[in-house]
Parts: structure tokens; C-alpha cells; sequence
């Protein structure tokens, strides 16, 4: 019993610590955003844009710090947006249903074609589809340890671009971990295998537009202005990918050089062990390549990439192989993030705050290359201290003003999106 006490005692300690942690984190950003509101006041930014700075600040500071869940400062960001900006007569919205427009991104296209995508994660995944090509594909490539990291690693990238990176990388791990464990203790060639798992999945996030949320941020915001389908963006987005995936394979094999000259790929086995029927999984697999040709080929039929994702969204919840359950584990945190993201990004714009943040920025006399590649950096750095959809929420819009001004809106922020990965 007294261990009982004593360890309830410790939980409650800690719980007390990390809510006087995260009160301190959101008392700093309040008083960040204040003074970024209250340093503008004369300045040529309009009331709208200043409290949208206030907003953007407040946001930023809660993302980077991880105060509250990401996907909670995204609909803080939406509820401060309709509370102050919505409001009719008041610094921005003038008619009673102005603040609608900050609410749309949660029926934006995007968010149904990224819904497209988890579902086709969510049916390949319980089905065991996914995993059962990783096997058959795997045990192909032959038994030398360059092969088998090439192999596993062009199988996460490909993946990738179709489910969450996080997705690829945890069906892959789960796949090479049998066979790290037939290597001689301390090998290094463990830490390819592993990690080449997860840089395959971050990178194979570039190439498509549902492959990862700062894609549909960048694509939501060019819509307007430069719109870029399905295939567009991977015309844009897989070269460098393959490039930046062949890369870190050479990278992997000259860092971590196997000790032994074959592996045992008979440990290579289908993981789940569940029975289900066949048919469910021909299914699948008819409604995935069907989803993503008519995704690839949207240019030829016209049917929009949105309409295409509700045909696995359809046939898997009415066919049965996804139950209410199965639906509860889609990220739903992720799809709320992005549309606060894409709602972020639209008060950013129109309330002139992007043109005049850009204004800020030392850029006069440098080419629109240089600016791009500013831009992209500055993004990596961001990444690496908030999560990549943040970042790409906070200088998504920034890019389409630095874009407007030399009508290269799409080579503007495709990069950013890419560089977020």
C-alpha cells in the first residue's frame, strides 16, 4: 500500500511540474506576442494585420516551445482568428458572416485528399498490404547488405509518398529488425538499416502533395494563385528526393560498413499475424492503384484529386474493411493542423502582414534565387526546432508574397515545402 502512496505521490509530482512548465511557456509567448503587438503601433500596419501579428507570434512562440499540443495551438489559432477578426465591424470582417472564412480550411479539398491518403494507410495497414510487399520485395534484392538497404530503403520511399512518412518508417523498422538481430553484436551496419528507414521515409515525404502536411500548407496557399495538382508536384518534387534518397544511401554505406558480406533474409517474415480474408486484401490493393493512378493522371480525365480520394474513403468504410474503430486511429491531429495552418496563412495574406514582413527582410538587390534559397534555409533551421507543418505555417505565406512580386509564386514556395522535410 505505501508503495502504492508513494508512487501515485511521484505521478502527481510530475504532472504538477509539467503544468507549471507549460503555464510558464504559454505566460512567455503571451507576453512575446503583446510586445510584438503593442512594438507596431506606429507602424504602417493596419489594426487587422497588427492583432494577425499577435496571432502569428503567439503561435510560433506555442509551436516552438511545446506548450500545448501542435494540433491544439492550430485551433487556438482559428479561435482567436473569428473571435478578433471575425467579429462584424470590428478590425476586419464588416458583414455577420465574415468569419466563416477563417473556419473554411476544415472542409478545404485538402483536407479530404490528405483524408484520401490516411485512409489507404489505414486499410494497408490493417490488412497487412503494406508489409506484404516490403516482405516479397525484400526477399528479391538477394542477400548482400548493400542490396538489402537499397531495397529496404527504395520501399520506404516509395511508400512514403503515398502514406505518413511516420507510417513507412514504422512498417520498415518492424521489417529490419529481424534481421538487425542476425548480424554479429555491435555491428554498425544495424544503424544503416535502422536509419536508413527513417531518412528514406523524410525524404520520400517531398514527392507528393499527401505525403506530408507542409505539402498540402504550400499547395492550400497556392491554390489562389498558382494552382498545382497531384502531378505537378511530383514533376517538381521527385527529382530532388530520388536525388537526396540516393544520397543518403551512400552516405549509410560508406558510414556504416557491414562486417559481414550476407545476411540472412530467411528472418524476413510477415509480421502480422491476424487472420483476414483474402478479399480484403485484393481490394486494397485494386482501390490503391486505381486511387493513385487517377491522382497521377488527373490531367488527362479532369476528375480533381479531391473527388479521386473519396473513392477509398467509400469503398473501405461501406465494404468493411475500416470499422469506427479503425477510423478513430486515423491522425485526425494532423488534418486540424493543417487547417489551422491553412487558416494562419490566409489571415497572413489578407490582411496585408505578409507583404509587409517581406518588406522587413534585407532583400533588396538580391536575385529571386537567393532570396529562394534564404527562404529555404531559414526553413531547415525552423524544422529543426518546431515541428516541420509549423514551420511551414509561419513562411508558406511569406513565400507567396516574395513569389507575387516576381510571378514565381510556385517556384517560391514548393521549395519551402521541400525544405521543411
Amino acid at each position: 500500500m505505501e508503495d502504492t502512496r508513494s508512487k501515485a505521490r511521484s505521478l502527481m509530482q510530475r504532472l504538477e511540474f509539467s503544468s507549471t512548465a507549460a503555464l510558464l511557456k504559454i505566460s512567455i509567448c503571451l507576453v512575446l506576442a503583446t510586445i510584438a503587438f503593442w512594438a507596431t503601433a506606429g507602424s504602417s500596419l493596419s489594426e487587422a494585420a497588427r492583432y494577425t501579428l499577435f496571432i502569428l507570434t503567439l503561435a510560433a512562440g506555442m509551436w516552438a516551445s511545446e506548450a500545448i499540443p501542435a494540433f491544439a495551438v492550430a485551433l487556438m489559432v482559428m479561435g482567436l482568428q473569428i473571435a478578433i477578426l471575425g467579429r462584424p465591424g470590428g478590425v476586419y470582417s464588416e458583414h455577420a458572416d465574415d468569419w466563416e472564412q477563417f473556419a473554411a480550411p476544415l472542409g478545404s479539398p485538402l483536407i479530404w485528399l490528405f483524408l484520401g491518403g490516411f485512409v489507404l494507410a489505414a486499410a494497408a495497414e490493417k490488412t497487412g498490404l503494406n508489409r506484404a510487399i516490403a516482405n516479397q520485395m525484400l526477399q528479391r534484392v538477394g542477400t548482400r547488405p548493400a542490396a538489402i538497404l537499397a531495397g529496404s530503403m527504395a520501399v520506404t520511399f516509395v511508400f512514403s509518398q503515398f502514406i505518413s512518412n511516420t507510417a513507412a518508417a514504422t512498417m520498415m523498422i518492424a521489417v529490419m529488425l529481424p534481421l538487425a538481430r542476425t548480424l554479429p553484436p555491435g555491428d554498425r551496419f544495424i544503424k544503416a538499416l535502422l536509419l536508413g528507414a527513417a531518412f528514406s521515409a523524410s525524404v520520400g515525404g517531398m514527392g507528393t502533395v499527401i505525403a506530408s502536411p507542409p505539402n498540402a500548407i504550400a499547395a492550400g496557399a497556392l491554390r489562389d494563385v498558382d494552382s498545382v495538382d497531384f502531378f505537378r508536384w511530383m514533376v517538381a518534387a521527385a527529382p530532388p528526393a530520388v536525388a537526396l534518397v540516393l544520397v543518403t544511401y551512400g552516405y549509410l554505406l560508406l558510414r556504416y560498413r557491414p562486417s559481414v558480406q550476407q545476411i540472412d533474409i530467411g528472418r524476413i517474415a510477415e509480421t502480422d499475424a491476424r487472420v483476414l480474408p483474402l478479399w480484403r486484401r485484393l481490394l486494397v490493393m485494386i482501390v490503391f492503384v486505381v486511387t493513385v493512378s487517377l491522382w497521377i493522371t488527373q490531367s488527362l480525365h479532369g476528375i480533381p484529386a479531391t473527388v479521386v480520394s473519396f473513392l477509398p474513403i467509400c469503398v473501405f468504410c461501406t465494404a468493411g474493411v475500416l470499422n469506427s474503430d479503425d477510423i478513430c486511429t486515423i491522425r485526425w491531429d494532423v488534418l486540424l493542423l493543417i487547417a489551422g495552418g491553412l487558416s494562419l496563412g490566409l489571415a497572413v495574406t489578407r490582411t496585408g502582414l505578409a507583404e509587409w514582413l517581406v518588406g522587413l527582410l534585407p532583400l533588396q538587390g538580391l536575385p529571386h534565387l537567393a532570396v529562394v534559397l534564404l527562404l529555404t534555409y531559414l526553413t531547415v533551421v525552423l524544422s529543426n526546432v518546431m515541428s516541420n507543418t509549423a514551420a511551414a505555417n509561419i513562411l508558406v505565406p511569406i513565400g507567396v508574397v516574395v513569389g507575387t512580386g516576381v510571378g514565381a509564386e510556385a517556384a517560391t514556395v514548393i521549395p519551402l515545402a521541400l525544405s521543411a522535410s
